[in-house]
């Protein structure tokens, strides 16, 4: 059993609160991962698997702006993207991932294993890019939803 979803249920839970995702590189591994435990429906409402751009802009409100000046895989988009499925499905904290998983994709500046991350919840938005030193795409991705859980969780309060 993965204690970072136990230990958000019961946070989330103690506080009637609600969550939702917003996906790009992880495909939707995380709300996959959230839902394998019985009850978290008491807190997870769901999540957008916003892989291409056009989803992040119309689904999500993320301004295309962003995207055209810095990219898909920028804290900035990450940060509008938390923001738009919290404001899409209505909850109380949002947790957003994008990035490069790679095989294909990197760049200098934004290389294979470059994710960003955004939390957002009632008075607080934080988010921060990560250069995982990793080139596998799976464990990119499962890294991703590591880290996206430990961040939540230290979000939190």
């Amino acid at each position: 059993m993965n204690d970072k979803v136990m230990q958000l249920k019961e946070k989330f839970e103690s506080k009637g609160m609600t969550l939702s995702l917003a996906e790009s590189c992880t495909g939707g591994l995380l709300s996959s991962e959230i839902v394998k435990y019985p009850g978290v429906s008491s807190f997870f409402l769901g999540s957008v698997v916003s892989y291409a751009a056009q989803v992040k802009k119309s689904t999500l409100s993320v301004p295309e702006h962003l995207i055209k000046t810095l990219g898909e895989v920028s804290t900035p988009v990450a940060l509008a993207m938390a923001k738009g499925v919290k404001a899409q499905l209505d909850t109380d904290w949002a947790v957003s991932i994008t990035g490069i998983a790679g095989p294909g994709g990197g760049q200098k500046d934004k290389p294979v294993g470059t994710v960003c991350f955004a939390v957002v919840g009632p008075g607080f938005e934080k988010s921060i890019k990560k250069e995982l030193n990793i080139k596998n795409r799976n464990e990119i991705q499962q890294a991703s939803i590591d880290f996206a859980l430990d961040y939540l969780l230290e979000s939190f309060q």
